[in-house]
């Protein structure tokens, strides 16, 4: 390794060049840590504190190195050409394998024990060029895939003993207590590079000839890149998964649901597993649930619509009705409005179909088909147990329905899920159950339905003459100091153009004229048209003014609100 004062000027210099001044404290404090972890950590600290260009910063460090750049490192080379244990471990991408030499990318000119070490296993000529960290970083995770140190380990481990790799045939090595123990750390890197990604899923689906792992990250799927020949452990993998979640490995034609404790970087995870058996294997889905903070700012919700349900949530009685499809929210909105009503004065009960998250305080219920105890049955006990606040997780059928509004009635504060296209619909859902008109008007004080919409990342985002013209010809108000934007893409966002997800929301309050129609049972579309003349803000509207303030896209709102009726210049 160089000196420490070299390495220290050179960073200097360059963090000079790239960010317009001398930060010669910010350098001294990282310097500190090239006797203990080296260069590559204190160049990474210095690209993650921000403040700079990182690609500015390494043109010049090569520069002030002596060493070539490299713009894009975009892997071309025969396979083989460098494994994934020294590619990982050194933080090098092979970007050409010549017949002279093979060209290695890498960010850390100073780490000379790396390169002997490089030089060491390839045995031949190596050129070192250099790179933006974070392409090195992406086509290193890119071309090897997620866990391909562990795979390696564990395939070169099969070919020191008697396993041929490149057979057809699925291995299952879990009666190798070695072997064993890197699966569990492959299926661990599997679901730490999801948190990493920020994925709510992990889809773990074998398609035949091959095994498919798949992310859900901001309510869209995207395939996990993953080692080649990986279908070979595809047994060993979805067992670890299974055991990990106390399911009967054994048992492969029937579904079976479990549960996982894992804490990754000192933060407790809990992970949903469910198996669903297919033609062409088992497949596995994880819903990954950590320790979320439900406040309203992370609802995202406006001015108007957080002083609309603050009111709702503030009532002491009655029932307050969240509609959408799965996965548009509505668990953390309901936690969210019981986080805010959850003192020490009020006793509050949850019945729910599972427990996804486990909020102090409150009690909770999980429902349990296979011993009989329904929502309905849970919700009967409930009664009984003095509550103040009762959330069901969802009203399926007319005597959940009928019991909840009974509570209503009596002086209870109930929350609750439907799944409809809008708010309005939950009215109409209601009645189709079997509930009389009546007992809806009186003890449904609110509708409220949501949806997710992405939004658009703050690094890339670019304004959108195209959208802006769209709207102006649907007929849509747009304020005059408005800018579309539009997706763009870049590292921060990984090409995608959106980075995290807020809601867009309906709120319908059961007015008395609401009420008078609801009794004389009104069509749906004549409910919705009251609703809007009384104030009610429509799905598509609130998604307009989250792209007037730059949230979002208009094709994300025109995505999420494709099945609503409401046109576009309502």
């Amino acid at each position: 390794m160089s000196e420490p004062t070299g390495p220290s000027a050179l960073l200097s210099d360059a963090w000079a060049d790239a960010a317009g001044e001398l930060a010669d404290q910010k350098i001294h404090d990282l310097s500190a840590e090239f006797p203990t972890r080296g260069t590559r950590a204190a160049i990474g600290r210095i690209v993650e504190s921000g403040g700079i260009a990182e690609d500015r910063f390494f043109r010049s460090l090569a520069e002030k190195s002596g060493m070539p750049w490299a713009d894009t490192p975009q892997p071309a080379f025969e396979a083989g050409a460098l494994t994934a244990r020294l590619a990982l471990r050194h933080h090098v991408i092979p970007l050409k394998n010549g017949a002279d030499a093979l060209t290695l990318a890498c960010y850390d000119p100073f780490d000379h024990l790396a390169r002997s070490a490089i030089r060491q296993a390839v045995k031949g000529r190596v050129r070192f060029v250099l790179a933006p960290r974070s392409l090195i970083l992406a086509a290193i995770r890119e071309h090897y895939g997620v866990g391909a140190e562990t795979f390696e380990e564990l395939l070169d481990g099969r070919e020191e003993g008697h396993v041929d790799v490149d057979q057809t045939e699925e291995v299952n090595i879990l009666d190798d207590e070695d072997a064993e123990a890197s699966v569990m750390k492959f299926v661990n890197q599997i679901i730490r590079e999801a948190l990493k990604d920020r994925a709510t899923d992990i889809h773990v689906e074998p398609m035949g000839e091959e095994l498919r792992i798949r992310y859900r990250i901001d309510g869209m799927l995207r395939e996990a890149p993953i080692p080649p020949k990986i279908r070979l452990l595809q047994a060993s993998v979805l067992s670890r998964i299974k055991i990990m979640a106390n399911l009967d490995i054994a048992e492969k034609r029937m579904p079976q649901d479990g549960r996982i404790n894992l804490e990754l970087n000192g933060l407790p995870i809990d992970v949903r597993v469910a198996t669903i058996p297919s033609v062409t294997g088992e497949t596995i889905s994880l819903r990954l649930l950590g320790q979320e903070i439900f406040d309203f700012k992370r609802l995202g919700l406006d001015a108007h619509s957080e002083s609309i349900v603050r009111d709702l949530i503030a009532m002491p009685n009655g029932i307050v009705l969240l509609t959408g499809p799965t996965g548009c929210g509505k668990s953390t909105s309901l936690y969210t409005f019981l986080s805010a009503l959850n003192t020490q004065d009020r006793r509050i009960v949850t019945i729910e179909d599972p427990v996804e998250h486990k909020l102090p305080g409150v009690v909770q219920i999980a429902v349990k088909p296979e011993i009989d105890l329904s929502f309905a049955r849970a919700l009967r006990s409930v009664l009984r147990g003095d509550p103040n606040v009762i959330m069901v997780g969802e009203m399926r059928d007319y005597e959940t329905a009928e019991i909840a509004i009974r509570a209503a009635l009596t002086g209870h504060l109930v929350f609750s899920t439907l799944h409809t296209n809008d708010s309005v619909g939950g009215i109409t859902r209601l009645l189709d159950m079997g509930v009389e008109p009546f007992l809806v008007g009186s003890s449904v004080r609110a509708f409220i339905a949501q949806r997710l919409v992405r939004r658009l990342c703050p690094v890339c985002r670019k304004p959108d003459e195209q959208s802006l013209d769209f709207l102006r010809e649907s007929g849509v108000s747009i304020p005059e100091s408005a800018t579309i934007y539009g997706p763009e893409g870049c590292d921060q966002c990984r090409r995608t153009g959106y980075q995290g997800r807020t809601a867009i929301y309906e709120i319908c309050r059961v007015s008395p004229g609401l009420q008078n129609m609801i009794q004389h049972k009104g069509s749906t579309s004549l409910l919705r048209a009251k609703a809007v003349e009384e104030g009610m803000i429509p799905l598509r509207i609130n998604g307009w003014n989250r792209v007037f303030e730059g949230g979002t896209s208009v094709e994300e709102v025109l995505r999420v609100t494709a099945a609503d009726l409401e046109t576009l210049d309502e």
